[in-house]
């Protein structure tokens, strides 16, 4: 389902002035992310400013940079046995690409609530709209349950100021393949010291508790340092698809994939 005729399009149309992405190389005919000429003055993104990051949330980062070699594998490709997929997993898989330049931690134990309110907002006198206090009525619009689990971290490296999604760059990565119709669970397990707003193009992201009950229909959703959240997916859109983290220069420097429903 394209939803970018809804009156809900978040299909990134017409934003000119997106030139000189370093790390966006390869994205000819990607639907949804057309226009994207004329963003310059990204570059120089250096670590000197480090406000915003949860240094809090360091507790269970492993920050060994062992290189496990081997053959580079991107593990958001991986799907979990069928059956036993009720509740979503809560082991970290991490893959054999973040032991690399790109990834200076990875989380071994991350956190799985949704309540939250988020860096600067925690105990400030003041009531803040989390993801646990969002309900879309209606339910799901598919009532199947997950037919497999694809896990994919959010990953970076603070002083090179390198984001990546399992350790890689978009230039160096594979799409991620949705087969067409499928019924599928996403995790996202970020492994930095910042939050990500996630952004899959092409098809609604249905967020679950962590026990796999259906919350909320969203298109972006946020997650915190040191945080694990799952969603489920029905691949209804045929075509390329793009997925991002909505910082932009966080996108711009590489944590980007493209997405193939087929």
């Amino acid at each position: 389902m394209d939803h970018g005729g809804s009156g809900q399009a978040m299909e990134m149309t017409g934003m000119t002035g997106m030139t000189g992405m370093t790390g966006m190389t390869g994205m000819t005919g990607m639907t949804g992310m057309t226009g994207m000429t004329g963003m310059t003055g990204m570059t120089g993104m250096g670590s000197g400013s480090m406000s915003g990051m949860d240094h809090g949330a360091m507790a269970g980062m492993n920050h060994g940079a062992m290189n496990h070699g081997g053959m580079a594998m991107d593990h958001s490709q991986h799907a979990a046995a069928a059956g036993g997929l009720a509740v979503p997993s809560t082991t970290a898989r991490h893959a054999r690409t973040e032991y690399g330049a790109s990834t200076d931690m990875r989380v071994d134990m991350a956190r799985t609530n949704l309540d939250d309110p988020g860096i600067g907002l925690r105990n400030n006198g003041r009531r803040v709209l989390t993801l646990a206090d969002l309900h879309t009525p209606s339910g799901p619009l598919d009532k199947r349950g997950p037919g497999r689990e694809v896990e994919l971290h959010l990953t970076g490296n603070m002083e090179r100021y390198a984001w990546s999604l399992d350790g890689l760059e978009f230039g160096k990565s594979t799409p991620v393949h949705f087969k067409h119709g499928e019924r599928l669970r996403v995790i996202l397990h970020n492994d930095t010291m910042m939050t990500h707003p996630m952004h899959l193009h092409g098809m609604w992201s249905e967020l679950e508790s962590p026990d796999g009950r259906f919350l909320a229909r969203r298109h972006t959703l946020p997650v915190q340092p040191a945080q694990r959240i799952s969603f489920l997916v029905t691949a209804d859109a045929l075509g390329r698809w793009a997925w991002h983290c909505h910082l932009m220069f966080h996108m711009d420097a590489g944590m980007f994939r493209e997405v193939v429903v087929s």
